[in-house]
């Protein structure tokens, strides 16, 4: 079967759709058994340099990163140091969730099948520093919105936690196995895991999409912090190299009579874990494609009555599609630049494998161009239309450097308010927008095109002070709260120690093995105190009560309880026998 002649005038069908588009440009690729037999670009890599996009073109594949991810932990499968089915943290005790019924039950398979239950909450890694352990150590904080094993609720950070998982359990990093394990064994030369790896290239993909109210293209931002999320999403490979991955994977894993990937493991990735709405067939009746399920890094559906494995990948603006027939033995690389044409990485795979399968052509652009052109327009309208919720006549209740600061939370990057030519502003992850008064404490951006509209809420403490703000993020509203200065180190190392009233009560500040201090009365539980300004310190079970410490000659001496009903105050006593303030609880 001569796979090549079915693709007869494909080159006209994508530079019609070029046009039809608006697209930036578009790469394709054909494997059929253990030869790739199509890979061509079309229109630009680089549209304002107008440079084509070529075979070679470097392309951030993006969550196709994670079949490398599955596959790469399969192999610690086979080799003992971890199990599909067994929790997690029995291969890997230092793992941990938001509860411990979530630390005594997810298993590696609930982690790559996005079966946790857990909120994806990616605002803590995109355009973020974060290191891949930071994201490990903050999955405790992550709330599950569904019942494990119940939903299908993606998650970019499990598989970044699996990947440092590796790392712990190899002394290997992610990056250092996948190239020695699979991207080497695979030949896979050209794919790297770092834009400045990628920068480095000669031919490489430049992010462009269409204006929100217009169809002038231009230049998206790169997406250049991926290292932490890596696993998840953070390799960039081109048509050649996927079409070898391809190869390898219609293959049964093997490659050039050498077996890369064991047989097992690739079953246990296509193995259905999660099922899949029919989201096509019951928003627009289309038929097509049915049945879909996720096994790990990788979905399976039926289409037009043939089973595909296959897997998308979105990225700041780059849209890939890498998908086979396991049983027909062809596969289909497709590689999309520009948010509003995002749809083509799945329309036009479905369009080769129809030419490949000798089906009639259904006729998807005829279908989809309609809809998203229709839903341009109404988003300019609802644009135009925007609610206008001012509260007129209202003012900020502080001067606007009360409201500048640092704001942190558990999960995420730390947030930060300035002020600049009159203005507060609001610097988050990789981006700085100005911020205009609307009512009483709330402040928004503008509409950026890119980074869209941000509405600040700020809140004030009993004590009058600005001590958070409220903002939507990712799944819910998220509270961030103000970061106090940090004490000089060594007044804080004064801090622990007895504390007497003038009646010879003792009281006693402690430090804990949790590394914090708290507050310890011999009649009441223990109260863990928190930084709130200078040597104020506040507990979170009583905002309204100031822990106030005092110094005298350059040494803490007195420690003031300030309540709404009194203030008492204590003087720091050496007691015999007393334990030194480094020692802990």
């Amino acid at each position: 079967m001569n796979m090549l002649n079915k693709l007869n005038g494909v080159d006209d069908f994508i530079h019609k759709t070029l046009s039809d588009w608006n697209v930036p440009g578009i790469g394709i690729a054909v494997v059929h058994e253990d030869e790739m037999v199509f890979a061509k670009g079309y229109g630009y890599r680089d549209y304002g340099a107008k440079l084509p996009f070529t075979p070679q073109t470097i392309f951030p594949v993006a969550s196709n990163t994670k079949l490398f991810t599955a596959i790469a932990a399969g192999l610690l499968v086979e080799e003992g140091l971890l199990s599909w089915d067994r929790p997690i943290r029995e291969a890997v005790p230092s793992i941990r969730f938001s509860t411990d019924a979530l630390n005594n039950t997810v298993t590696l398979r609930d982690m790559l099948a996005h079966r946790t239950g857990i909120n994806r909450h990616d605002s803590m890694w995109f355009r973020s520093d974060f290191s891949r352990k930071d994201l490990y150590d903050r999955l405790r904080h992550m709330e599950p919105s569904d019942p494990l094993r119940q939903n299908f609720v993606y998650n970019n950070v499990m598989y970044a936690a699996v990947g440092h998982a590796i790392e712990l359990l190899t002394g290997q990093s992610w990056e250092a196995l996948v190239q020695q394990r699979l991207l080497d064994p695979a030949g896979m030369r050209d794919t790297v895991f770092s834009m400045p790896e990628v920068y480095r290239k000669d031919d490489f993909a430049v992010p462009y999409t269409e204006r929100r109210d217009s169809t002038e293209l231009f230049r998206l931002p790169s997406y250049e912090h991926m290292n932490g999320a890596g696993p998840a999403g953070g390799l960039n490979s081109n048509l050649q190299d996927m079409s070898r991955w391809l190869i390898t994977l219609l293959s049964d894993g093997t490659l050039q009579d050498r077996q890369i990937i064991p047989q097992v493991v690739l079953k246990a990735t296509m193995a259905p874990s999660m099922a899949v709405p029919n989201h096509m067939l019951n928003i627009r009746g289309f038929k097509e494609m049915l049945n879909q399920a996720y096994g790990m890094g990788l979905h399976t559906g039926v289409y037009r009555g043939h089973l595909m494995a296959f897997h998308g990948g979105s990225l700041g603006g780059f849209y890939s599609q890498v998908s086979y027939l396991p049983n027909e033995r062809v596969g289909v690389v497709v590689f999309v630049i520009g948010h509003h044409c995002a749809v083509l990485s799945d329309l036009l795979t479905w369009n080769l494998y129809e030419r490949l399968l000798d089906l009639d052509h259904t006729p998807w652009t005829g279908r989809y161009l309609p809809i998203l052109q229709t839903l341009k327009e109404e988003r300019l309208t609802a644009r135009s239309k925007a609610a206008n919720e001012q509260v007129a006549g209202t003012m900020p209740s502080h001067a606007l450097m009360d409201y500048c600061g640092t704001f942190e939370h558990p999960l995420y990057p730390q947030l930060k308010i300035d002020a600049h030519e009159g203005r507060l502003r609001l610097a988050f992850q990789a981006f700085v927008l100005a911020l205009a008064h609307v009512h009483y404490d709330r402040f928004d951006t503008d509409d950026d095109e890119v980074y869209g509209k941000w509405s600040v809420n700020f809140s004030i403490d009993p004590q009058g002070q600005i001590s958070a703000l409220t903002l939507a993020l990712d799944e819910a509203e998220v509270v961030f709260k103000r970061c106090a200065e940090p004490l000089d180190p060594a007044i804080a190392a004064q801090l622990p120690g007895t504390y007497e009233t003038a009646n010879g009560y003792k009281c006693h500040v402690v430090e804990k093995d949790d590394g914090r201090l708290y507050f310890a009365d011999p009649v009441q539980i223990d109260r863990p105190l928190f930084l709130y300004r200078a040597l104020d310190f506040r507990s979170p079970n009583a905002s309204n009560v100031i822990y106030r410490f005092t110094t005298k000659n350059g040494a803490i001496s007195e420690l003031t309880l300030k309540t709404p009903s009194s203030e008492r105050v204590l003087s720091k006593i050496r007691v015999r026998g007393e334990r030194n303030c480094s020692e802990k609880k």
